[in-house]
Formats: structure tokens, sequence, C-alpha cells
């Protein structure tokens, strides 16, 4: 026996509502699904490291990652800004406790490239979502970190706690609504099924009364329903 199409219906749509429901849910929550992703703000270089006149070409690279290219940096004493949207941003992401050793360099064709400076580019150096790295007569940078977090010490720890402490929050809500969810279409299956069943068994019960009266009516047909 076939199930109604609209329990059908509803027994397949219920998990994909769920499965909606829940990435909503994550991407609401903050520190859950947060990004690290770090964009150049603006640049400006106090100057080349070549001997011949020429523009340079400047990079901004990352331990075990690849070279990001600055093309429009060319020159110096000019200050470049971005708007993050460029086609060679993002430059890097960086994970949550963990710094990572980055540079903005000046590549040469002859010698090994050159450094305009070397550091620990953190998470916790943002504040606001910005950090600003300055190296005299070298250059002036500004990076972008909308999900980065500034440290300050004892009010960083502090910080620190109270997202951890909202994000264990945010993790055991969505595990009580999935543990709700999960719940509610077990009741849901098992009320299915028994209406299933009763509908089965009124279904039965209709076809051997249908049977049974179409037995008299064979009987009287024949004439052996008043026989003594």
């Amino acid at each position: 026996m076939k199930r109604p199409r609209y329990l059908l219906r509803i027994s397949i749509a219920i998990p994909r509502l769920l499965l909606l429901f829940s990435f909503v849910l994550l991407s609401s929550a903050p520190g859950i699904l947060s990004s690290r992703l770090v964009t150049l703000g603006s640049i400006e270089i106090f100057k080349t490291h070549e001997w011949l006149p020429s523009k340079p070409t400047v990079y901004f690279h990352c331990q075990g990652e690849n070279k990001t290219i600055l093309p429009d940096v060319k020159k110096t004493h000019v200050l470049y800004t971005f708007k993050g949207e460029e086609s060679w941003q993002p430059l890097t992401e960086l994970p949550d406790k963990k710094c990572k050793r980055c540079g903005i360099y000046e590549k040469d064709n002859l010698k090994p490239d050159d450094v305009y400076d070397e550091w620990e580019l953190c998470a916790d150096d943002f504040v606001d979502g910005k950090y600003i790295h300055f190296k005299d007569n070298e250059f002036n940078a500004t990076f972008i970190c909308p999900g980065c977090t500034a440290s300050t010490g004892s009010t960083h720890t502090s910080a620190s706690n109270t997202r951890s402490s909202a994000k264990k929050s945010h993790v055991l809500l969505v595990i009580v609504i999935c543990i709700l969810a999960s719940l509610l279409m077990t009741i849901g299956a098992v009320a299915e099924y028994k209406y299933w069943q009763k509908r089965k068994r009124e279904q039965d019960q209709a076809r051997f009364l249908k049977l049974f009266e179409e037995g008299d009516d064979f009987e009287e047909e024949l004439g052996l329903g008043h026989v003594i």
C-alpha cells in the first residue's frame, strides 16, 4: 500500500528544512564560521632597493604560501589604497591561535629578493579589524581582517575567554536544536506510521466487508440464502 502523497512530501521536506535551518544558525553564530582573511588596505614604500632607476616589483609573502605581487605599487612616497576586492586579494588567511611569518619584498632578477621587512603576522594584532605595520625608511602598510581580534594583555585574555564561552554556547545551542529536531522527526515518523497502519486496517476492513456483501449477493442469486 502506498503512503498518501502529502505525507511523502512532508517526509522529504523536513530534512531539507532542518539542513537549511542549521546552516542559517551556524552562519549567524559569531566565531563558528568566522573568516580571518587578510587584505591589504593601503601601502606606501619609502624607497627601492635597486641601484638602477626602475619600477620595482613589490610582493607580499607568507612562508609556505604563494607570493602575492602588488601590481600597482611602483613609486615611492605614494600612498596606494585598496578596496579588498582586487583580483590578487586576499593576501592570506590567519589561523585562530598561531601566527604566520610574512613579509613585504622586492623582486630582484640578479640576486636574492630584497626584504622590506619580515614579521610574525597574528590574528590578535588587529584592532577593530585593522593592523598597521611600519618599518623605518622602508614602508608603511595597513592590513584589514574583519574576522581577527585585537590583543591588549589581560583585556585580550578576558575577551578570548568571552568569545570561547560564546562559541561553546552557540555550539551547545546547535546540538540541542539538532537533538530536538531529530526527536520531532522521530515522533512525526512514528505518528505517520501509525496513521498509515490505521488507514491500512480501515481499507482492509472495507475490502473484507465488500467481499462479504458480494458473497451474500452471490448466495441470493443461487437461491441459497433462505434454504433451511
